[in-house]
């Protein structure tokens, strides 16, 4: 058990029967009243973003949850297929638990969280960035490069991303695996 006087950022608490993660939270101490903490939780199963607000010196149920890293395996009709890169044990997830998992590549390193009483998995995570290659694009037009135009780039895994006029196929493409944004050109 924990009180509003333990929230931090990551922390992970059993709240409407469900289990949620502190995105970001405040301490409010109002010139009259009692002072509150108003949250922002989400949700390890679905993704799904709330905001809460208790009064201080509530108590709440924390969840320990543990991360062990995965490697990427393959896909098939149940899932992703993932390994434990300490004790080589094979887990499969749905795809609903991956957020952005057309960036997934064969041999990527991810890190599952855990539910760590229930040993149940609750989410995967992908690292912030990847580096990818571009498996076609259109040619861009040849001194169109004043303009901040984009074009569609499809890459190795199959995911599209909007990239500068400028990429070519064959290219390494630096990808935010959080948003799905190009970031750069990689020198690898």
């Amino acid at each position: 058990m924990a009180n509003t006087s333990d929230i931090r950022n990551g922390m992970c608490i059993d709240y409407n029967n469900d289990i949620y993660t502190i995105v970001e939270f405040q301490h409010v101490k109002p010139g009259k009243g009692n002072a509150f903490v108003r949250t922002k939780l989400k949700s390890m199963t679905s993704g799904k973003v709330v905001e809460n607000t208790w009064v201080a010196g509530h108590t709440l149920n924390e969840v320990r949850v543990e991360r062990r890293k995965f490697q990427y395996l393959y896909k098939d009709e149940s899932g992703f297929n993932f390994m434990n890169t300490e004790t080589f044990d094979q887990i499969s997830l749905p795809e609903s638990m991956i957020e952005n998992g057309q960036f997934l590549k064969d041999g990527m390193e991810i890190e599952v969280v855990f539910h760590a009483a229930k040993e149940q998995a609750l989410t995967a995570e992908l690292p912030p960035h990847v580096i990818l290659e571009v498996t076609y694009t259109e040619p861009g037009a040849k001194g169109n490069t004043a303009t901040n135009a984009m074009k569609f780039a499809t890459l190795e895994t199959g995911a599209q991303v909007k990239v500068p006029l400028f990429i070519e196929e064959g290219d390494m493409l630096k990808i935010d695996t959080r948003t799905g944004e190009y970031l750069e050109r990689s020198k690898q």
